[in-house]
């Protein structure tokens, strides 16, 4: 629920003007909320005077804006963009926790349709040897549905699970990854804008990023792994592999002509 803190309303509008769905007036020189709203925050961000405030959120995390530390140059971040890659070789190297931290917060001011806020990221580092075994399962399961359906394309990747059993370095699932991030979300859209926030931030902070398909599949393809992880009843909508890159890039990578139409 919003709260309007009446002693510092000053009645100027701008939370009225920039509601979302209306739910807020101005009588008798202060806001009013008039119904209930998506707590999308919009008012909170405007208020010159500080008077609104939602007491279910953490209010101490608001930052006041400021022109210098909140501009971004245009070039520097179409560079950034630019020269992120997918990353299959990794060092054996933790990630700290405060850095983790900070790929949760990237992820978790991501928005959100109607403001559901309903993403839920799962960090599995310090128990990642403890997932590994349900994610094979998984991806047993996952070739052996796909030998039914496509034996070609199945043949390709059953030799995967014999040659990480011979030896484990060579680990097609997780490319030698120290964390595994999962993603899942009431809209499989939410989960995959937060992802790609978290994948920014990652790249901010040193780190490789590989959004890793066949994790997903083996997942979805095994209850136990979806029960381990603590999806619930969300759907499941990006698996990342982070790690320190065991690699470095020199330039960036080209890619075909944009597909855009003008109109």
């Amino acid at each position: 629920m919003i709260v309007i803190d009446e002693q510092k309303c000053v009645g100027c509008g701008q939370c009225v003007a920039d509601c979302v769905f209306h739910n807020l007036t101005v009588a008798q020189g202060k806001a009013r909320v008039v119904q209930g709203c998506m707590q999308c925050g919009h008012c909170v961000a405007i208020c010159p005077v500080q008077a609104v405030s939602i007491p279910e959120y953490e209010m101490a995390d608001i930052e006041s804006y400021d022109p210098e530390s909140f501009h971004l140059e245009a070039d520097k971040v179409l560079h950034a963009i630019k020269f992120r890659r997918s990353v299959r070789r990794f060092q054996d190297k933790p990630i700290e926790r405060e850095k983790l931290e900070r790929l949760i917060q990237a992820g978790r001011y991501t928005e959100t349709a109607v403001n559901h806020q309903a993403v839920r990221f799962i960090v599995v580092q310090e128990k990642l040897e403890q997932f590994k075994p349900l994610a094979w399962e998984g991806w047993h399961n996952h070739v052996c549905a796909l030998k039914e359906e496509d034996p070609e394309r199945a043949m390709g990747f059953e030799g995967y699970e014999e040659i990480y059993r011979k030896d484990p370095t060579r680990d097609r699932l997780f490319f030698n990854a120290p964390c595994v991030i999962a993603v899942a979300s009431d809209a499989p859209l939410d989960g995959g804008l937060a992802s790609a926030n978290i994948e920014m931030m990652a790249v901010a902070q040193g780190l490789g990023v590989l959004f890793d398909g066949f994790v997903l599949r083996a997942i979805n393809h095994n209850p136990a792994a979806q029960e381990w992880l603590g999806l619930g009843d969300k759907q499941l909508a990006a698996v990342m592999l982070v790690g320190y890159p065991a690699v470095s890039y020199k330039r960036t990578a080209p890619r075909r002509a944009a597909d855009v139409l003008w109109k």
